[in-house]
């Protein structure tokens, strides 16, 4: 999957990654690199726990089969 993310100098020198894609996915970084590298794991975590909200609300019925996807 492709995400865009924005980059944004925060007023500590720290660097602000953002995926406006995704609300409230938010991470940092001392540089460009780790704030990356840092966007990446958030966005993940971020995907994780919307998965984890929606299959606690699954209810299937007997025709159907809860099946895994991996991208």
């Amino acid at each position: 999957m492709i995400f865009h993310v924005t980059l944004e100098p925060a007023e500590d020198g720290w660097i602000v990654a953002e995926c406006p894609a995704l609300p409230g996915c938010v991470s940092q970084g001392k540089d460009e690199k780790e704030a990356l590298d840092n966007i990446k794991e958030a966005i993940t975590a971020w995907l994780w726990a919307e998965d984890q909200k929606a299959t606690a609300q699954l209810k299937p019925g007997p025709d159907q089969q809860q099946i895994v996807v991996a991208l």
